[in-house]
Parts: C-alpha cells; structure tokens; sequence
C-alpha cells in the first residue's frame, strides 16, 4: 500500500472533523434566494467510502456523493455539495439549510418519524474490530457486554449495542477516531458500519486490529438519499431509481468497491 495513501488517511481521521464543522457552518449562513435548479446536498466528511472529504482536494467525495450528483443530474439539477458533520445532518435538512442527506445515514423508524427516504441504493450491516492481539470469541454482539465499545454518535449501531444490552457505549464523531482510540487501547471494540471499518483497515495507518471472522450482527439495513417528510423530490428521485437512473447506481457502487 502506498505510504501517500495511508498518511491521506491519517490526515482525514484528524482533520475531518474541523473541516466539516467549518463548512457546515458556512452553509448555514446561507439565507438567500436559491437557485431552482440547484440541489444541496449535505454529507459527511469521514464515511469513506460512501461521503468523505478527500485530504488530497478538500472536496466531498465518495459513493452516495456520486449517487445523488448522478441523480441530480437525471433531474435537470446540479448537485451543491455540503460538508456537514453526521450528527448536524437531520437537523440540517429539517431547517431548510440543505435539501438532501447523501451520507452512510441507514433507515430507521426514530429517523422516519423526522424525515423522508428515497428508495433504498444500497444495503449493509454492521461489523466489529477488536485489536490484533485479541483472541476472544465475538459471536455477536451480546457478547459485548462486559467491554467498552466505541460507536459513531448518531448512528443505528448505537440502538444495536443498546438493544443487545451493551451499556458501556464510548461515542465518536468518525469510525476513524474511534478506530485509533482501539488501536491504543482506550476502548475494547470498536462497531460500525462494515464498508466503512473494512476500507479504514485497508489503506489507514498500520494499526494491529482484526475484524473476527465469526461475528454476525444484527442483519443488513438499507441505505437511502434522505429528504425532508412530504417534499416532492423524494418522489422525483424515487421515478428516476424505478427507471433509467436504478442502471447507473451498479457502476457507481462497484467503482468505490462496494458491488462486484
């Protein structure tokens, strides 16, 4: 792996959290008139590699970012990119300061009741990382529940580690943080969004953590673009996934590695 790769890495787990507060910040300081025919489009700064900000251009990129300039595009729109920090997401597009979430944000009912989901583009469960020298058998994720384990705030893998009665849950902005603080010792277990976990492993710091082979989570969940409850883009981009535009998604998603 190319030494250039994995300081990008580094660089990104350290600095992704004050760009992304930086520029959301700018974009809600924006008021004004919009353009009909511009769509923004919030997403977080660290879910590589589905929204992420890359070290190299300070610009959002990644799977879901593609998909929703894609669709943007099949709408006659043209997408303006927002950095925003996960947990600012919701509460960005329930306020009117972006018009679509394109980030690692999966369908659950507590955000159902805030917001409205497109058509699912992808799905994907949760997996776990413990430290290279730790042999212990990890099933599941009740087997937990004497460790502290470090999860993204905001996200479902939170509810699941509560659901499976884990109570000592330490909470993160980004899976690249909470990946080193496991590096150091600082947390037990580190459980997050498998895509994510599995491409931080990849081409990060040569951290010595394991993803257990025999872990099973909970199941897969759907991934989906996320508009505010009753806006009509939702229904637009959902007759663009239900024609043409659902064919475009497949390339999109095995160029970032995510489908073969």
């Amino acid at each position: 792996m190319a030494q250039g790769k994995r300081q990008g890495t580094d660089q990104w787990t350290r600095r992704g959290a004050g760009v992304a507060i930086g520029a959301a910040l700018l974009a809600g300081c924006t008021h004004g008139a919009r353009d009909p025919h511009s769509l923004v489009v919030g997403a977080s700064p660290t879910g590589v590699p589905f929204s992420y900000v890359d070290p190299a251009t300070n610009r959002l990129t990644g799977a879901m970012v593609d998909i929703a300039a894609m669709l943007a595009g099949a709408l006659g729109m043209v997408a303006d990119m927002r950095v925003v920090p996960f947990a600012a997401l919701v509460p960005s597009l329930t306020t009117g300061r972006i018009d679509l979430i394109a980030a690692a944000m999966l369908r659950t009912p507590a955000r159902e009741a805030l917001v409205g989901f497109s058509q699912a583009v992808f799905a994907y469960a949760g997996a776990l990382a413990l430290r290279g020298d730790d042999g212990a058998p990890c099933p599941d994720l009740a087997s937990l529940r004497n460790r502290r384990v470090g999860a993204q705030i905001g996200t479902r893998f939170v509810d699941q580690l509560r659901e499976a009665g884990v109570s000592r849950i330490a909470t993160y902005q980004g899976l690249g943080d909470m990946l080193r603080d496991l590096a150091h010792g600082r947390i037990d277990a580190a459980y997050g969004d498998a895509p994510i976990l599995r491409h931080i492993l990849a081409v990060g710091p040569r951290w010595h953590l394991r993803m257990p082979g025999e872990f099973r989570s909970p199941g897969q969940e759907p991934l989906c673009l996320i508009a505010r409850r009753g806006s009509p883009l939702l229904a637009r981009i959902d007759a663009q996934l239900a024609g043409p535009a659902r064919a475009a998604i497949g390339p999109i998603l095995h160029r970032w590695g995510l489908a073969a």
